[in-house]
């Protein structure tokens, strides 16, 4: 219920459709990063995600009760790994595959992001929420 009360308040904290959304300073800052500190800073920033926290671990509690093999748990966590990692694949791709429009795009897709990050937020974690607590409703009726 919490996280549920969390995406409200994560969506009435979005900023207005015409106020203008300032960039983080840190996220500025990663402009002007080298590949190896990119790389690094990417790593951190997933490891220490919060949302990326609440999926691996509901990922983890829910796939022993499927009583998969190992070789089938390994497939599942592939799999999740792969889906996980579309959100860095996608501007990658961009970059590697779309040339000198690349980074007309990557500043259009930045700009939207940074406008958007708090109402996408609150979406991701009403429906993690509304899923804990379905499971949790769920459990008790069992």
């Amino acid at each position: 219920m919490l996280v549920v009360l969390l995406a409200v308040k994560e969506w009435k904290a979005r900023p207005a459709p015409d106020a203008e959304v300032a960039m983080p300073k840190w996220m500025s800052a990663l402009d002007e990063f080298t590949a190896v500190k990119a790389a690094g800073m990417g790593v951190l920033l997933s490891a220490l995600n919060p949302k990326n926290l609440v999926f691996i671990i509901g990922g983890a509690t829910v796939l022993p009760q499927f009583d998969l093999s190992g070789s089938d748990q390994a497939v599942a966590w592939a799999v999740f790994t792969i889906i996980a990692t579309v959100g860095v694949a996608v501007p990658m791709a961009i970059y590697l595959f779309m040339g000198p429009k690349a980074a007309e795009t990557l500043q259009s897709l930045k700009e939207w992001m940074a406008r958007n990050n708090t109402a996408v937020m609150a979406v991701l974690l009403l429906i993690i929420g509304v899923k804990l607590v379905g499971d949790a409703i769920t459990g008790l009726a069992a």
